[in-house]
């Protein structure tokens, strides 16, 4: 069984049992939340696709990490005018382990 749910405007694939790194979501390490925009649920034989979302699906997970991720360095330069500007990024991230996906 698995799902394809819609959260931090990408899609994802998950299945119980299975850890996925998300968009920043609100809440502590431990929290169990409750994503409702289903967009397909697979189980055997049996697809149900939504028409954009599942009414009555939703996926379990639980927050195991809020994290932030590799720093990006973004490097700007002028040539010949003494101009250098060096800055970074860090994404901050939710690591999600789905529980159970309901239908």
């Amino acid at each position: 069984m698995y799902a394809i749910i819609r959260t931090g405007g990408k899609q994802y694939q998950v299945a119980p049992g299975e850890r996925v790194r998300v968009e920043k979501l609100a809440g502590n390490i431990g929290d169990t939340i409750e994503l409702s925009d289903v967009l397909l649920i697979a189980d055997g034989e049996e697809v149900k696709i939504g028409q954009p979302v599942l009414s009555g699906a939703k996926v379990m997970a639980c927050i195991v990490e809020q994290d932030k991720a590799k720093k990006v360095l973004i490097f700007k330069k002028r040539r010949r005018k003494a101009y250098r500007v060096r800055t970074g990024h860090r994404q901050p991230f939710t690591s999600l382990e789905i529980k159970e996906i309901s239908a």
